[in-house]
């Protein structure tokens, strides 16, 4: 990549590295809180190697996670509360990093970039009207340049909008990550990740960027912690333990296995905007208007709900081009054994394994990827990939903000 010849040397010297300590940033629709991974990442592509550090997650204090969901939901989001938190969320975003820096004892002046993603409290990946003309629209929360200048290193962010521009769907933008990190000469791998959202990457045996493909499956912990929520009044099912004593009702599993979005071919990506509040409220009506009144069968079909979308996705649209050799699994979904059961269930006989596996801790897995996103950029490397996310070209992603 060009170096700007304007720029300071300590900035020319971080385009001309081959190799960066680089922490990436991840929060996502589950809305738990912070995960930071420091990573030592060099070469570029498949030719590129990371080394994770250390990670560390800082969780969102309950006020924060509420304030949050509340302005994630149109109709009760506020302009004020959303300038006020992007402000308060790169504070947040800065005592994550600090935080997994003090892991391994490292210094802030040693590490050379942060790449953040960002807190996205809505997502519009298909054309509305707006004023006269149609747009897509994504936007997260935490400025990376008030990020830059509390810490004093350069911030990454803003990865989606690049992509969108080029009519693409801003996502899922794992899969660059997926590729570089996991592709394989004789295995065909999927790559699930369960966060809020639920998202599977194919890398078919001896890939190249333009054979990887991805999507949005349907929800991933979000519907789960919801109701979890809901009936219990804790955050998520721990290790799926109401789930578990529960059965699934296939009639209303089948039932909801209809929705329009799991019955639409990729690309395609989703978020709380479709599987939030509206979307529980219909289902534990539709429940309850079936006599499944039981609240552990609830919780039940509704984790049901995650594994089969999964499966019914591949089934649809992967199986008969690319029949997998393995699934492998990140986020925070691993530890919820009950839909970790039933994903072995429906793939069988494929493996169902985690990253760990693959020597990558699973919920370090996607602030590792934005790691990466942010020093390919520097690179001078585009990180959409155009198959995956419907855009007509490949781009370089992000926003990168110097501090004074």
């Amino acid at each position: 990549m060009h170096t700007p010849s304007s720029l300071p040397l300590c900035w020319q010297r971080l385009w001309q590295r081959d190799a960066r300590h680089v922490v990436g940033l991840m929060s996502g629709t589950s809305l738990d809180g912070i995960d930071a991974a420091l990573v030592y990442v060099a070469g570029s592509g498949r030719g590129l190697s990371l080394e994770l550090k250390a990670f560390a997650h800082r969780p969102f204090p309950e006020a924060l996670r509420a304030l949050l969901l509340r302005n994630s939901q149109p109709g009760h989001s506020s302009v004020r509360d959303l300038a006020l938190l992007n402000v308060r969320l790169a504070q947040l975003y800065a005592e994550a990093v600090q935080d997994v820096l003090h892991k391994v004892g490292l210094p802030l002046e040693a590490l050379d970039l942060v790449g953040s993603h960002g807190q996205t409290v809505h997502h519009v990946p298909e054309p509305v009207a707006c004023a006269g003309a149609e747009v897509t629209a994504t936007f997260q929360l935490g400025d990376p340049s008030i990020l830059a200048n509390l810490l004093g290193v350069p911030v990454v962010g803003d990865f989606r909008l690049a992509d969108m521009a080029l009519g693409g769907q801003g996502a899922p933008l794992v899969p660059y990550f997926d590729y570089v990190y996991f592709a394989h000469p004789t295995e065909t791998r999927g790559l699930l990740n369960i966060g809020g959202i639920a998202n599977l990457t194919v890398l078919p045996a001896n890939a190249l960027p333009d054979d990887v493909y991805a999507f949005d499956t349907g929800p991933g912990n979000m519907l789960i912690d919801a109701l979890a929520k809901r009936l219990w009044g804790i955050p998520y099912d721990p290790e799926g333990q109401h789930a578990a004593q529960g059965r699934v009702n296939e009639s209303l599993l089948a039932s909801l296995l209809c929705d329009p979005y799991f019955l639409k071919p990729p690309p395609k990506s989703t978020g709380r905007e479709y599987f939030g509040e509206a979307f529980l409220e219909a289902y534990l009506e539709q429940a309850r208007t079936e006599g499944i009144t039981d609240p552990h069968d609830q919780m039940a079909t509704l984790t049901a709900l995650t594994a089969a979308a999964v499966y019914q996705a591949y089934a649809r649209y992967v199986r008969k081009q690319h029949p997998l050799d393995v699934l492998i699994v990140s986020g925070g979904g691993v530890h919820n054994h009950t839909l970790m059961a039933l994903l072995e269930r429906y793939f069988a006989p494929i493996p169902v394994r985690t990253t760990a596996d693959y020597g990558l801790d699973p919920d370090a897995k996607e602030a590792c990827c934005f790691a990466v996103l942010a020093h390919e950029l520097l690179n001078g490397v585009p990180t959409n990939l155009p198959r995956v996310t419907g855009a007509r070209k490949a781009t370089l992603l992000g926003k990168l903000c110097l501090p004074a």
